[in-house]
């Protein structure tokens, strides 16, 4: 009986922790409107004073100054406002992860058994009913990688757009690349018993973090003799799963921190011909020079942590975006901290400007070098004509938390809510208590 009420239980917060309450997708934006005299930020370095855009349907259409709008036109008359390109958070569990660690497991699908399984998609297992999807169009973020977890190469990541009734419909591009999770080349010392004192692992760590490095060179050596082949006995779905990547189709995404990690991940680079791009990257600054050399893009953590190594600077993760910058190297910036649950992307931003990154370069670091990196800079990234209505109106910079308040967000020209679970309850209480 207790099982059988847990259960129930279990499953009424799990429906309640993923169901979308009265926030609606957009429906597609049909003819021409106007933004008008704003402050456009193009996601290129451009920044144009006093500028239209004109959006036709879901492409931008015009952008720039002395664009003639009709009397009769759909305007938003944007004066003393800023509008960028939507920002794109380059790493994420969104909608496979609901809620953080694994208490409520049924709200929760970012991992599978194993540590090869190459051959699995998290746009499948994508949830567009989210509730965090809310948060992040109220801070700015229209796009997000999707990204799974668990094992070796926990499998391919999609890039979604945060306003879909369905998978199908959020999905902006599939399949953009095969993940790695390199094991830690730290060795970590062991506590235990009752005095606290310290044990040595029966087996040296990086020892054995080597090996399965190995492995995992192995596995793609088999993979790229088996793609060699014409034809096969028995289809093995683990390679095929491969054959994009090897045909640089897709990226390979290294997930690692220290110099070590990463220059094992530049060797892929150079055996497999891999279009590798660094992912956390928190001692990139120090070989930046080997990766801009070695074409290697990277994906930069969270600003708001602790450096890797003990003896680095404390803010050493604020000034690592200049760094890479004046190096001359590819990268973006994301924000995954569960207990915010990515939406302070944006100020994450802002603490790498206040610590030397240029401001329109700290804008490409989330939208166009996001884009380039994730392989949809043909579409987004920038406010552009021929490209899709991915546009952000804000009151103030939007990286500074104090003025950032976003009135409006379009995804592919489609006028999209701001409410979200916060804003409801926001307005709730303030009924409740009568405050105007």
């Amino acid at each position: 009986m207790k099982k059988y009420i847990f259960f129930l239980l279990s499953v009424l917060f799990t429906t309640a922790a993923v169901a979308q309450d009265d926030v609606y997708p957009a429906p597609a934006n049909k003819g021409v409107f106007f933004i008008k005299n704003a402050t456009i930020h193009v996601g290129n370095g451009q920044v144009i004073s006093q500028g239209s855009i004109k959006v036709n349907n879901d492409k931008i259409e015009q952008v720039g100054t002395g664009i003639s709008v009709p009397a009769d036109a759909r305007v938003i008359d944007a004066q003393g406002r800023h509008v960028y390109p939507g920002l794109i958070l380059c790493v994420s569990q969104l909608g496979i992860k609901e809620i953080a660690g694994n208490a409520v497991k049924g709200s929760n699908d970012f991992s599978e058994l194993g540590d090869y399984n190459t051959n699995i998609r998290s746009i499948v297992a994508y949830n567009a009913d989210s509730r965090i999807t809310g948060t992040l169009r109220a801070n700015g973020i229209l796009l997000a990688n999707v990204v799974p977890q668990g094992g070796l190469l926990p499998g391919v990541s999609s890039v979604v757009q945060t306003d879909a009734w369905s998978p199908v419909d959020a999905a902006y591009k599939t399949d953009v690349g095969i993940h790695f999770n390199m094991p830690s080349l730290l060795t970590r010392s062991r506590f235990g018993g009752g005095g606290g004192q310290q044990r040595q692992p029966a087996e040296d760590p990086v020892k054995q973090a080597l090996g399965r490095i190995d492995e995992v060179k192995e596995f793609f050596r088999e993979a790229k003799a088996y793609l060699a082949e014409a034809s096969h006995r028995e289809v093995n779905l683990k390679f095929e799963a491969l054959r994009p990547l090897f045909e640089k189709k897709q990226k390979f995404f290294v997930h690692c921190n220290i110099v070590k990690q990463m220059l094992i991940a530049i060797d892929f680079a150079k055996e497999f011909a891999f279009d590798v791009v660094i992912v956390g990257g928190s001692d990139s600054w120090q070989i930046a020079s080997l990766l801009k050399q070695n074409n290697i893009a990277v994906l930069l953590n969270s600003e708001h942590s602790l450096p890797t190594a003990e003896d680095d600077d404390i803010d050493q993760p604020f000034k690592t975006p200049a760094m890479l910058q004046q190096a001359g190297v590819l990268f973006a910036l994301f924000d995954d901290d569960e207990t915010t649950r990515y939406r302070n992307l944006s100020f994450n931003v802002g603490t790498a400007i206040s610590y030397g990154l240029d401001k329109e370069e700290a804008l490409k670091a989330v939208t166009l070098n996001a884009a380039r990196i994730l392989g949809i800079d043909d579409r987004t990234g920038s406010i552009e004509a021929g490209k899709d209505a991915n546009l952000v109106i804000s009151q103030g910079d939007i990286f500074d938390m104090r003025s950032s308040i976003i009135t409006n967000a379009f995804i592919q020209g489609r006028n999209v809510s701001l409410e979200n679970k916060q804003t409801q309850l926001y307005e709730r209480y303030k009924h409740k208590y009568g405050i105007k």
